[in-house]
């Protein structure tokens, strides 16, 4: 059996040694609006023989009032924020990536089961339990995974280091580097979700609830996207022109 946290958001020595010490065998390391090259690196810098660190990219396709979130795992290629979600599912499917679901029908961020159903292919699992949801959004999030066929997930999303192994998934069979992650997804593995419960787990919850309201103002969102320089605009020079024909800025 190997424990994997699938999808959290920062990454130093506090994040490694709490995961540790929360019995992790891997962490997903999937930043906000920071290029593949970037969460590669610092994957590489953080992982070591007790702790495979994971890169992905949880890409925001469509624009900011209708954007729909799609985590990645095993890119060859970067890919942008903000393009259409048939141009970013075209690209994972081009690239043989693994699409992981997170937050189903979350507020207006998410892939709802019309979305999962008509990207069923290219899609590999959903997430049932976030401990940004209410509990209500957690059951709903198992039924659409039941209602798509699709296997469940639990993830820290962690925004903050105490939450940092609060919810792990854990697989059968042995871990071997970042690779058995991607490919226990991609195969679609056996797995149980697991979460801490009580007076902690509960505060926890609410701090990164709190922190929600910080992460999604138009003010941050304007500042970091729209002027098209930033890191994973669409536009940026960094990506060579290949998604201006799906960009929605």
């Amino acid at each position: 059996m190997f424990r994997v946290d699938p999808h959290v958001k920062i990454l130093d020595e506090h994040v490694v040694r709490r995961a540790k010490q929360r019995g992790l065998d891997a962490i997903v390391y999937a930043p906000h609006f920071v290029r593949l090259d970037e969460i590669r690196a610092r994957a590489r810098r953080f992982a070591d023989d007790d702790l495979a660190v994971v890169p992905g990219r949880e890409v925001f396709t469509g624009n900011w009032r209708t954007r729909k979130h799609v985590l990645m795992l095993g890119l060859s290629d970067p890919v942008p924020d903000f393009i259409t979600l048939e141009g970013a599912m075209a690209e994972l499917d081009r690239q043989d990536g693994v699409g992981l679901v997170p937050h189903p029908e979350f507020a207006t961020v998410s892939l709802g089961p019309e979305e999962i159903r008509q990207y069923r292919d290219t899609l590999h699992a959903a997430e049932v339990y976030n401990p940004k949801h209410r509990e209500y959004q957690n059951e709903r999030a198992q039924h659409i995974a039941r209602d798509t066929e699709l296997p469940g997930f639990g993830s820290s999303y962690a925004h903050l280091h105490g939450t940092v192994g609060e919810v792990w998934t854990e697989f059968e069979g042995g871990l071997d580097g970042p690779e058995s992650v991607v490919e226990a997804f991609r195969n679609e593995e056996p797995r149980r979700v697991f979460h801490r419960d009580g007076y902690g787990h509960a505060l926890r919850r609410h701090l990164e609830y709190a922190h929600l309201g910080y992460e999604n103002t138009w003010k941050k969102i304007d500042r970091l996207f729209l002027s098209g320089t930033e890191p994973t605009h669409p536009k940026n020079v960094a990506y060579g022109g290949r998604f201006d024909d799906v960009s929605v800025y």
